[in-house]
């Protein structure tokens, strides 16, 4: 029976006083330290973001829409109020609404639809009224955030109710 040598790593230090166990440990923890980072980031930006976007939205007061005063009849237009996707709708009849085009069942973003005069959310078949944001139908579990809305000469101010 023949012993076979058995491979040892050199633990004598590099030219720069580093030996390769030491190398190893330093590259280890630096490749779990960002993965950590890689998990951890996302999970607290999911868990922060609404604090983050409510501050936001607060010192925000109203939105000026520069020529939404031209939009027109049974159309809509969709802007920014704050950090959330909002909508701006001129009805057939000539009134004016304005809501958060944000669902309130899962947060996905709803449309306008004039041939129905419904807004729609296409995730879960949410609907809600055009003219009051209130939910009709389908998984959500309350009305859509509404805004005052005055049109003015060339231009149309949306703010917080």
């Amino acid at each position: 029976m023949s012993k076979e040598p058995t491979a040892v790593l050199p633990t004598e230090p590099d030219e720069n006083g580093v030996t390769r166990a030491q190398f190893i440990k330093v590259a280890v923890g630096g490749m779990c330290l960002a993965y950590a980072a890689a998990i951890g980031y996302p999970v607290y930006r999911y868990l922060n973001s609404p604090v983050e976007r409510e501050a936001a939205l607060a010192a925000i007061k109203d939105v000026t829409l520069a020529g939404a005063d031209k939009l027109e009849l049974g159309s809509v237009l969709l802007f920014k109020f704050g950090p959330y996707p909002s909508m701006l709708i001129h009805h057939r009849d000539g009134k004016w609404v304005a809501f958060d085009a944000v669902c309130s069942h899962l947060g996905c973003t709803v449309q306008y639809h004039p041939d129905l005069d419904k807004i729609v959310c296409a995730c879960h078949g949410g609907v809600y009224d055009a003219y009051t944001g209130e939910n009709v139908s389908g998984p959500p579990p309350k009305p859509l955030r509404k805004f005052n809305v005055k049109v003015g000469s060339g231009s149309v101010l949306v703010s917080r109710v």
